[in-house]
């Protein structure tokens, strides 16, 4: 007999969500999973996002609809990490899984939706995730699964999520990937701003279009051959850059409108309204100027380096970072500095503003090492980029035994002597293993590319990345204790 589908009554329902609430989900966790799930116990760590929490708005602890509780959103913005997973990723596979149920303490109750999790991940900002990630190191030392013995530092870009900047693009918008910067920006502004006041004062005039067309001009001219090319390049930036021009300063007439009352609203909330996409352009409005004056500095008078060059209207603080890599020579985004200790747990990061110099970060490190753990390290490993004369003397006063930190362009036949010695070589084949720990951070956890907003976005995708890989190594070797090694005689 064929059916459309099982004839199920309540009982069977009811019976089926029994026998669901009996299987050993325990037993189908990750081994990490066990040890992490104690770590993440810590009334500590819970109490600094129930903290934060608390503050969401002025009245959270005594009145409202009950929230997601801090430990499930502990254990939920950590698990998003631990899989980088997007938030509507994270929704759909926990609602499913009763592994992830279980592991996120979401038990039986409803799964949040994916923009509740965006706002609550919003919540732990920079300073709430860096003491996040200090609490579980803490930890780790507690299990002695770290002993401050060892320190090995390295430094990476982890990269904005912005397209490949060109003038062109910035300045108008980009066809091929779907980006809008500039002229699109300012003008979607302005219009939004006609939908709230009518007619009143400024009429918008939208050149979007001729910007395109400036753009595809540009386009064609720079795939051309020639001397007659830099000339057509130059004559279709002056025409872009006369467009953006003219966007700008209906821009800021519109601003100057809405101060002086000529574009306003008798409703309170479009005023308010108003009042934001005032602060929206004034925003903008510097960015695009930026803009336009380093594309004039290039194209017309030959300046590649212009003061304050941004590469995107919206991550402006995006940097322009080049480490030599054959692969990618350039990256736009931030450095960070990750060091690590035994057992490949990551004691310390760092998202630096402006990129230093890697030499001048090797001392600090020991010190950050130090106030963490309590203890100077005995052996401190790093590439060449972080090697100085100054950096081995401190260090060594500091009472590190061990500085291992090569010199290749010494022209000192003692020091290309100590270079060899067998420890030295051992502390840099161990400090290798730093270049595989950043790996792991970009291809599992996502540090390849940030997708948060803003400086505040990219010290949580960092910190939230680098507390999930530490909770999985702490949990492979609390395991690796409990599990028995084999001896010679059960060998097959």
């Amino acid at each position: 007999m064929v059916e459309i589908r099982y004839r199920q009554s309540q009982q069977d329902a009811e019976l089926f969500a029994q026998a669901l609430l009996a299987l050993p989900v325990e037993s189908w966790w990750e081994d990490w999973m066990r040890h992490a799930d104690r770590l993440l116990d810590d009334p500590e760590l819970v109490n600094i996002v129930h903290q934060v929490l608390l503050k969401r708005r002025p009245h959270s602890r005594t009145r409202g609809r009950l929230s997601t509780p801090a430990e499930v959103v502990l254990r939920l913005m950590v698990f998003k990490h631990v899989r980088n997973w997007s938030y509507s990723v994270l929704a759909r596979e926990v609602r499913a899984n009763l592994v992830y149920r279980q592991f996120t303490r979401i038990g039986h109750h409803r799964m949040p939706h994916a923009k509740t999790l965006g706002k609550l991940g919003l919540l732990l900002g920079p300073t709430v995730v860096q003491q996040l990630h200090q609490r579980v190191v803490a930890q780790a030392q507690a299990e002695k699964v770290i002993r401050g013995n060892k320190l090995r530092v390295d430094t990476t870009v982890v990269e904005t999520n912005i397209h490949y900047p060109t003038d062109s693009v910035l300045l108008g918008e980009c066809a091929f990937n779907s980006c809008a910067d500039g002229v699109r920006v300012l003008t979607r502004v302005m219009r939004q701003i006609n939908e709230v006041v009518g007619d009143r004062g400024e009429k918008l005039r939208d050149r979007r279009r001729s910007v395109g067309h400036r753009l595809i001009e540009i386009g064609r001219a720079s795939r051309g051959r020639g001397p007659q090319v830099q000339k057509k390049l130059e004559q279709g930036y002056r025409k872009l850059l006369g467009s953006t021009g003219q966007v700008v300063a209906q821009a800021k007439r519109f601003s100057q409108e809405i101060v002086k009352g000529v574009k306003r609203s008798a409703d309170v909330l479009q005023q308010a309204a108003l009042e934001g996409l005032k602060k929206e352009l004034d925003t903008m409005l510097p960015r695009v100027q930026q803009v336009v004056s380093q594309t004039r500095a290039r194209i017309i008078q030959g300046v590649t380096n212009s003061a304050g060059k941004i590469v995107s209207l919206f991550e402006h603080t995006s940097e322009i970072i080049r480490k030599g890599k054959p692969g990618k020579p350039t990256e736009f985004g931030k450095m960070i500095k990750i060091q690590e200790a035994e057992n490949q747990i990551i004691v310390a990061y760092e998202v630096y503003d402006k990129r230093p110099a890697d030499s001048a970060l090797l001392v600090p490190a020991i010190e950050q090492h130090q106030q963490q753990l309590g203890v100077v390290p005995r052996v401190v490993a790093g590439d060449a980029g972080f090697f100085s004369a100054a950096n081995e003397t401190a260090a060594q006063k500091m009472g590190v035994a061990q500085v291992a930190v090569p010199s290749f362009g010494t022209k000192s036949a003692q020091r290309r002597k100590r270079q060899k010695e067998r420890w030295f070589r051992k502390a840099q084949k161990w400090r290798i293993g730093c270049e595989g720990r950043i790996s792991v951070l970009k291809r599992r956890h996502g540090l390849r590319r940030c997708l948060y907003k803003g400086d505040a976005g990219m010290h949580r995708w960092v910190g939230l990345g680098v507390i999930a890989d530490n909770l999985i190594n702490i949990g492979r070797v609390l395991n690796a204790r409990l599990t028995p090694k084999k001896s010679a005689s059960d060998a097959p």
